[in-house]
């Protein structure tokens, strides 16, 4: 996603604060090597910080995981819905082309799909911790949906909201999975067929 590469650089041009070290370093680790599988000492040793500094910051590696995921949910929500107003058109051609946007995404060599479903597919199914942090991520993004399903389809803004949603999580599924962006064509054709109803 271009907005986290440009905050990458800038902060590693400045030296950043050591929060913001340890954002950044967590944000790699957990999304290249899975939040399980990265401990502690790996993301201290990654910021260049000691582990009472990430202690101090976040209280614990489960206060890391949710501020990483906030922050990243943050920046790739601003960043999907400057893309998708950019679209020109209508609401009709904004919902079917918004998978160029995803497949850009798929094209970033630090793509290494949603944090959000990666976390809540990682841990426990039972602790709905991370599962309300990715529902609060998801609402917003199915808020931008429905404003525009309101226009595509007035008749039943609700259904298309949810039917482009399953295209786009799957999507973003597909992608890391086969390493293909193309699935992102695969899925605005689909999107095309369901707005055609």
């Amino acid at each position: 996603m271009p907005a986290v590469i440009e905050l990458e650089k800038g902060a590693e041009g400045r030296g950043g604060g050591a929060r913001e070290r340890l954002l950044l370093a967590a944000s790699d680790l957990f999304c290249r090597q899975g939040i399980n599988a990265t401990g502690v000492d790996a993301v201290v040793a990654a910021a260049g910080t000691a582990k009472t500094t990430l202690y101090k910051a976040f209280g614990s590696k489960e206060g890391l995981v949710e501020a990483v995921l906030e922050r990243e949910g943050e920046q790739w929500r601003n960043w999907f819905v400057a893309e998708v107003d950019a679209i020109p058109g209508d609401a009709t051609n904004k919902l079917v082309n918004l998978f160029d946007v995803l497949k850009r995404w798929f094209c970033e060599e630090n793509f290494f799909g949603c944090p959000f479903i990666n976390a809540v597919g990682e841990h426990d199914k039972d602790d709905d911790r991370l599962r309300d942090i990715a529902i609060r991520h998801k609402t917003v993004v199915l808020d931008k949906i429905r404003d525009l399903a309101k226009d595509a389809r007035p008749s039943d803004p609700e259904g298309l909201t949810h039917e482009l949603a399953l295209l786009i999580d799957g999507a973003i599924v597909a992608a890391l999975i086969t390493r293909d962006p193309s699935v992102a064509d695969h899925a605005r054709n689909a999107a095309a067929r369901v707005l055609m109803k």
